[in-house]
Formats: C-alpha cells, sequence, structure tokens
C-alpha cells in the first residue's frame, strides 16, 4: 500500500499516527494500547512506512517507530489545492 489516504482510512492507523505524534514509540508499547494482536499492529506500521507515514530507528533489539513529517506534507499540499 503506497497511498497514504488509503492507509489513513483504517481507524487503527489513524490511532497509531496519533499516538506516534506524541512521542516515538516500539511496537509492543502500541500494541498494548490496542485490541489487536502485536503482528496486526506490526502489519498496520508496514502499511504506514510504505506510504512513508512513519519511520522507524533501530536502537539495539528495539525499533522504534516516529511521524514522518515529509510524509504528511505531500497530504497537506494535496488538501491545500482545496482552499486556495
Amino acid at each position: 500500500m503506497s497511498d497514504p489516504f488509503t492507509a489513513i482510512s483504517d481507524s487503527n492507523r489513524r490511532f497509531l499516527l496519533e499516538e506516534l505524534r506524541r512521542a516515538p514509540r516500539t511496537v509492543n508499547e502500541l500494541a498494548s494500547m490496542l485490541p489487536v494482536s502485536r503482528p496486526a499492529v506490526s502489519q498496520h506500521l508496514k502499511a504506514l512506512l510504505d506510504c512513508h507515514l512513519v519511520t522507524v530507528e533501530t536502537q539495539g533489539t528495539r525499533r522504534l517507530y516516529a511521524i514522518n513529517p515529509q510524509g504528511f506534507q505531500k497530504i497537506g499540499f494535496w488538501l491545500d489545492q482545496f482552499w486556495a
């Protein structure tokens, strides 16, 4: 999935984005906040990674996910055309 609008159409992914907006987090931290399995959270994060809405950084054995502001700029540019 490379379309950010398709990615954010899922309520679990929107929740993940809202949490990552507050602070970078690991899959385990995010999975503890949702009523879905850890593998499901990983799949949702992969969809967000594929469309460049989040980034991932390896720190030892942990993978830390964070918001990718550049990915949201593309969405913002597209939306801005409706207010111009």
